[in-house]
């Protein structure tokens, strides 16, 4: 069973050297691969920090890196620009996103969708190509068949692996890789999971991705919300539940939003090792 985290550059008024600490530990814990999302403030430059992180798990850390990679706002020679110093640093992983529409970033009419950009990129090299899912259907869909179409446009132009959004209900989780199934995708699928240790946290990943709160989530959260250490520790041992029920079920990975937080992904990692085959 594949075991990956998620990390972020730091912020643009920070240096590279701000995360390098978090980093190494979460490299430590020796993940099959670690994604690093594009860099703070987009344009080219967020494409060079991506890379230059990259490559650093890869050379100094000995981790293998998956560059996010986002197209909604590039043209197709800025999105060339970026595979080149991908390419030219050994990073031969990608995963391929629609992005974030933004009022501070306009969109070019290059690529419409995340689709696009797997067949842009399929068509620049020799690269494994990742893509985002959304089990609770991304929030611009019409609906969760139209969705699933897109998804399979988004294996069918290359893509071959799969990380899932946060989710909270693995119910939802299972019942998305049923349609995934019906619809002909059968790709590696990890599922994205969230330790959630506090409150505000929750409230702005919901407001970006629409998870929805099982009413088991809920009373933890209000429980244990007002406390930080409660919520904290809380928080580790709902994502190690939803794991070890996923393990059990026998999906193709999971996939740690670690928030660059390598005391909790440790925590986890720890709970869960011998469930998922790495003692």
């Amino acid at each position: 069973m594949l075991y990956s985290f998620e990390v972020f550059p730091p912020k643009q008024t920070a240096p590279v050297e701000a995360v390098s600490g978090a980093f190494a530990s979460l490299a430590a814990l020796s993940p099959d691969f670690i994604s690093v999302t594009y860099g703070a403030g987009g344009g080219l430059n967020g494409g060079k920090i991506t890379c230059e992180l990259a490559a650093r798990l890869k050379d100094e850390f000995g981790v293998k890196p998956v560059a996010h990679l986002p197209c909604i706002s590039y043209t197709k020679d800025e999105i060339a620009q970026v595979l080149a110093q991908f390419t030219d640093a050994g990073i031969t992983d990608i995963l391929a996103l629609r992005g974030d529409k933004s009022p501070e970033r306009p969109e070019k009419d290059d690529f419409r969708y995340a689709s696009d950009l797997i067949g842009f990129i399929r068509s620049k090299g020799d690269f494994q190509i990742y893509a985002a899912c959304y089990p609770e259907t991304h929030p611009e869909a019409r609906s969760s068949a139209e969705d699933i179409r897109h998804l399979r446009e988004k294996v069918d132009r290359g893509a071959t692996h799969l990380i899932s959004q946060l989710f909270f209900d693995n119910n939802v989780f299972y019942d998305f890789l049923e349609k995934c199934d019906i619809a002909g995708i059968h790709v590696p699928i990890e599922a994205g999971i969230m330790p959630v240790v506090n409150a505000k946290q929750i409230e702005r990943m919901v407001s970006l991705c629409g998870a929805s709160l099982p009413r088991k989530f809920t009373a933890m959260m209000q429980r244990f919300g007002h406390s930080r250490e409660a919520m904290r520790d809380a928080g580790i041992a709902y994502a190690i539940d939803q794991i070890v029920d996923l393990a059990a079920n026998g999906v193709d990975g999971i996939h740690l939003y670690t928030m660059n937080d390598p005391e909790v992904a440790g925590r986890i990692t720890q709970a869960v090792s011998g469930i998922l085959g790495r003692v």
